[in-house]
């Protein structure tokens, strides 16, 4: 028994010492990286800076290391955001260390209004004349190869695919499934077009459904094919033929009908960017990321006097703090009010990435930016959707700048309340029983569905909330009222129409939105400061290592099936009043 005791004893003594070595040299590790990354980069004379399509792209990136710390694989995977690529390219066409671009594209989707977005400020980075070369190793997606076509050459693997077929939603209905498990779930909603509650109350798409989602994926893509066809040189109707024809799948064709310029292999690239660099003998151009790049300091200016504040929202809107995916509108609130009570800002712009979400959460912010833009301009730049609650928060704004393939609008509300009752009785044999003091004390239980008189009730609430919801747009937009109404009713408009409809000012991207900004605040110089801002590095460490692991290794082994996965669990957090999209809207 001593001996069992003392080899006990000792094995947990050499596990506790075990793991404070690892946490000290870990914390050790950790204090190397942030240090190395306050560091400024200097970069070689002859360098290409690369963009990389195929990396997950936020709206706000960061410098931090530990910001991109994955708890899972214990590994740091960084990635830069819209504003590091816009201001990395800003800062390339002045840096005569910078030669040009090299994109190399990647699997990843990352949504048509930041493709828009990107394509844009690498079409302002060609004109200092530096050379754009595209390139794909293995898979070449419609997205990748609009932001591609500015380039002045697109070169593909010999054994590459390439994607150009035309826009898809394709939307997962879960009635017949849930049904199948006893989960029965009850709608409420004001507007036709309110498509979000389709998926858990039909099996297929309404026709008012079906009429938007085809309005808008036919002017978006419209849009892509124009742009296209100026970048390229090749008529609209052919590149709808050569899309019906899926001729890009052979990617010699793809050549001879000039959609891409040229085959190659990974050294016949290096020596082109050798010889477009003026690279001596072996040495090779040296390959910046955007990560690497947004360290190096650019040339200093002498320090402006007035500033505007950049704020990011992006993700679904939620009561509480905000995290990654999710806007916190009482976080969002807070950190508005702090920024305008402070008088250190002279305009705001807000850039909004969101399909909406929850409705209370949205009034909130909405408050706090309406009292911003009476007090300072400031000037919303709407991302690859801002809609339903995206647009909500939307509507007080100085002016509204969108991109043409941006989705908005969704003026619209709706309440979902799932119940268990035949799950937990006739799948589980699990019963509940009932005490209450009031006839309807037990509203909204898990338990049972509505009766009618609860749902007369809550009708009439989701009747008001969509009713202030048009008067705030009414008055921020100064359309009339029953206008509001008419073009409402949770309709979705993409960009194009949206500025037709005036919920809109301009078509443009995050840098107009600054310009604008500038404008109306008549600044003529200003720094940039961006919010929300970056938590301390050991803040980050410990909400990636506190985070829900669980879920992230769920996401990891579903791979592309995860977002089915995420859709059943939001169903949780959709109980209640909701002005949103549906959240896992794909355009591919």
């Amino acid at each position: 028994m001593k001996n069992f005791l003392k080899y006990t004893l000792a094995t947990i003594t050499g596990l506790i010492i075990t793991g404070i070595l690892f946490f000290f040299i870990s914390l050790a590790s950790f204090s190397l990286m942030i240090a190395s990354a306050e560091k400024p980069v200097s970069i070689g004379s002859n360098s290409v800076l690369v963009l990389n399509t195929g990396n997950t792209i936020p709206e706000q990136g960061t410098n931090d290391p530990l910001s991109s710390f994955d708890p899972v694989n214990f590994t740091f995977k960084p990635s830069a955001g819209i504003n590091d690529i816009l201001s990395n390219l800003e800062k390339a066409t002045d840096d005569e260390k910078i030669k040009g671009v090299l994109i190399e594209n990647g699997l990843m989707i990352n949504g048509w209004g930041k493709a828009e977005e990107i394509r844009n400020a690498l079409s302002r980075f060609k004109e200092s004349g530096k050379f754009i070369i595209s390139y794909t190793d293995y898979i070449l997606t419609q997205e990748s190869y609009y932001i591609s076509s500015v380039a002045d050459r697109i070169y593909v693997n010999p054994n590459a695919l390439m994607e150009f077929k035309g826009l898809v939603s394709e939307i997962v209905f879960y009635k017949e499934a849930l049904k199948k498990i006893g989960v029965n779930v009850q709608v409420i909603r004001h507007g036709k077009y309110k498509g979000a509650v389709e998926k858990y109350m039909l099996d297929g798409l309404s026709e008012a459904n079906r009429e938007q989602i085809t309005s808008y994926l036919s002017g978006i893509w419209d849009h892509v094919v124009n742009q296209i066809s100026l970048s390229r040189d090749i008529p609209v109707e052919k590149l709808n033929l050569l899309a019906d024809e899926l001729a890009s799948v052979n990617v010699n064709r793809a050549v001879e009908e000039g959609l891409i310029d040229g085959l190659m292999y990974k050294d016949e690239l290096i020596d082109e960017l050798k010889s477009l660099t003026g690279s001596e003998g072996n040495k090779k151009p040296e390959k910046i990321t955007m990560v690497k790049y947004s360290k190096v300091e650019p040339e200093k200016k002498e320090k402006a006097e007035s500033t505007i504040a950049v704020i990011y929202a992006e993700g679904t809107i939620n009561i509480g703090k905000s995290r990654t995916g999710v806007i916190g509108g009482d976080g969002f609130a807070s950190m508005l009010r702090k920024i305008r009570e402070s008088g250190d800002y002279d305009a705001v712009v807000l850039r909004v990435s969101s399909p909406g979400g929850n409705a209370m959460a949205s009034d909130n912010m909405w408050r706090e930016i309406k009292l911003t833009a009476d007090s300072i301009p400031l000037v919303v730049s709407m991302s690859n959707y801002a809609a339903s609650g995206g647009y909500y928060i939307s509507a007080p704004a100085t002016k509204i700048i969108a991109q043409p393939t941006t989705l908005t609008g969704s003026i619209g509300v709706f309440g979902l309340f799932p119940e268990v009752s035949d799950l937990m009785e006739d799948k589980l044999g699990i019963t509940t029983d009932v005490v209450k003091t009031n006839e309807n004390s037990d509203l909204l239980s898990f338990y049972r569905g509505m009766n009618n008189y609860e749902q007369i009730i809550y009708q009439q609430h989701i009747d008001r909330t969509y009713d202030e919801f048009i008067n705030r747009v009414s008055s921020g937009r100064g359309i009339d009222k029953d206008k509001v109404d008419e073009m409402g009713q949770g309709h979705v408009y993409f960009g194009k129409d949206a500025l037709e409809l005036n919920l809109v000012d301009k078509l443009g991207g995050l840098r107009e939105a600054i310009e604008e900004a500038a404008g109306l605040a008549s600044l003529e110089t200003y720094e940039i400061k961006e919010y929300p801002e970056v938590e301390d590095p050991y803040t980050m460490l410990m909400k990636s290592l506190t985070g829900d692991i669980r879920s992230k290794m769920v996401r990891k082994e579903l791979g592309v099936l995860s977002k089915y996965y995420d859709e059943i669990n939001e169903l949780k957090s959709l109980r209640g009043v909701q002005a949103r999209l549906p959240y896992f809207f794909e355009i591919r």
